[in-house]
């Protein structure tokens, strides 16, 4: 009675990773990372919460998280593609002027669903193009709009790294968006 029953824990395993495998190979574990960045208005104004639900209840997983006060060379380091842009020095101010929350969300076309769950740049804007946006929900004009997202794969895999240097290799890319 034994030897069956061996013989039926061995055949479990092997369907588990032959299903494991099959999922995988077709593609249905085809999930996408991307940074998300809960802005110093955004804690300080107590939304953490809310957008944390939204997150969560548009599908992603919240893969890691950590709260960090930055500094002025950090800030300067991350944005550096801004460095020569007119707002640059505001926007270190801004960025160091209370602590954010930096996020690794995860699931499948997650660049572009967290886009477009945090709306428009401009969070004056988002009021009235996508009110129901995190833009609109807590921010207040295009540089204190509350949130950051990575606009590209090769932007997500840089700025994953950049906060969370044991996940991946620091892959160097522009964004545009703040």
């Amino acid at each position: 009675m034994r030897l069956p029953l061996v013989r039926l824990i061995g055949m479990l395993l092997l369907f588990a990773l032959v299903s494991t495998f099959w999922s995988v190979s077709n593609g249905s574990k085809n999930k996408e990372k991307t940074l998300a960045i809960i802005k110093p208005d955004g804690l300080l104004g107590n939304y953490t919460d809310d957008i944390k639900k939204t997150i969560l209840e548009s599908g992603f997983c919240i893969l890691k998280e950590k709260r960090v006060q930055l500094d002025e060379d950090t800030v300067a380091s991350f944005y550096a593609e801004h460095s020569s842009k007119n707002f640059f020095a505001s926007l270190i101010k801004y960025m160091t002027s209370g602590s954010v929350l930096v996020m690794i969300l995860e699931k499948e076309n997650a660049i572009a669903d967290w886009r477009a769950l945090m709306g428009p740049t401009d969070a004056r804007k988002a009021k009235t193009t996508h009110p129901h946006s995190i833009r609109a929900m807590c921010g207040l004009d295009t540089e204190r709009n509350c949130v950051h997202g990575s606009d590209s794969i090769k932007s997500a895999q840089r700025e994953i790294s950049f906060f969370f240097r044991e996940l991946s290799a620091d892959v160097v890319t522009e964004h545009d968006e703040l």
